[in-house]
């Protein structure tokens, strides 16, 4: 199993959706770190490291987030694992 890391900016309606509590939640069961936020235009920011399948995983459910979401697009850079994340925390 390879170790990687993501980094992702999805656009959309994803701000007031709780679009980073359920991606939080989502990372957490894949047993993934990293982080979550919202930016100034809108978008929500993700880096998350772990498992590179597990981090596919959180890849497609970012392409469809909660419910109430309407995901437009999902910018995913890939980068090497870093480890320095000890869990999956939404931050400001």
């Amino acid at each position: 199993m390879a170790l990687k890391q993501v980094h992702l900016f999805v656009r959309g309606r994803v701000q007031g959706v709780y679009f980073r509590a359920a991606a939080q939640r989502e990372a957490r069961r894949l047993g993934l770190t990293g982080w979550v936020r919202n930016r100034p235009d809108g978008s929500v920011e993700l880096l998350a490291e772990g498992n590179e399948d597990e981090i596919k995983e959180l890849i497609g459910w970012a392409h469809r987030g909660p419910g109430a979401a309407r995901v437009d697009s999902v910018d995913v850079r890939w980068r090497s694992y870093v480890g320095d994340y000890p869990d999956f925390r939404i931050t400001e």
